[in-house]
């Protein structure tokens, strides 16, 4: 088990963090969780680490969300988020997961740009489906390689307007797809060993705290501060995996 107090001083919070991600709550900051524990070891050690106690707080999540979800969304993202998952396996030694951090945080700030600068109307159609498909992909992707799949999915999602607790059960059941289809991969690749499982052990207690918190707030908070500060997640993501890509 990692006994280095620094590494449990930037853990801590990114497990927290992480958590209130799951909720909705907060849900543009969840891909800082692994840049965040990043700072005290290697990007993929630190989605390893996190991929168990993701497992917890799915489960949390779901319990509570799972009736809430949009099935037709379901049906169209899920698809191509594990092919997504894929791709990421297929690639994991040719793209380091800062150049990938990069590319996602590049595309984070340009999304948000676009709908500061050039908002939708009112009366716009939803987003092709094909889309939907691509950024799903692009989400199980970026998902696998350092849990940042957050960004390019809301791409899509955002656009469509849903209710709050709407938009957060449908992320849980698509992310906690994604997440399963992850183990076999990280496995196989060698993310899976005892002195990463044990860590997670140690850190589990704090995994539902995060969900907890954020299920019950999300449950009342107004729809244009939720998306509000979705978006200010997104940009702090943005800015934060766009340096880790420009510094490697």
């Amino acid at each position: 088990m990692i006994t280095d107090p620094w590494f449990y001083a930037v853990a801590i919070p990114s497990v927290l963090l992480m958590g209130l991600s799951k909720s909705g709550f907060g849900a543009g900051f969840g891909a800082l969780a692994v840049p965040l524990m990043a700072l005290a070891v290697p990007v993929p050690q630190a989605a390893a680490i996190m991929l168990p106690l993701l497992a917890v707080m799915d489960a949390f999540g779901l319990a509570a969300l799972w009736r809430d979800r949009d099935r037709a969304l379901i049906r169209l993202l899920l698809p191509a988020g594990l092919v997504g998952t894929l791709v990421g396996t297929l690639l994991f030694g040719l793209l380091s997961a800062t150049v990938v951090a990069g590319m996602v945080g590049a595309l984070t700030l340009g999304f948000l740009a676009l709908r500061r600068f050039f908002p939708a109307k009112a009366d716009a159609p939803p987003p092709p489906r094909w889309l939907g498909w691509l950024l799903g992909m692009t989400s199980g992707f970026t998902s696998f390689v350092a849990h940042a799949g957050g960004p390019p999915i809301g791409f899509y999602v955002l656009p469509l307007k849903l209710k709050p607790v709407v938009f957060t059960a449908t992320m849980s059941v698509f992310f906690a797809a994604v997440n399963v289809s992850k183990w076999i991969p990280y496995a196989w690749l060698g993310l899976i060993d005892s002195r990463n499982m044990t860590t997670s052990l140690a850190l589990a207690p704090l995994a539902p705290l995060g969900v907890w918190a954020g299920v019950k707030l999300v449950r009342r908070i107004p729809q244009r501060l939720f998306y509000g500060l979705f978006e200010l997640g997104m940009l702090l993501t943005g800015l934060k995996l766009l340096w880790d890509g420009l510094l490697s």
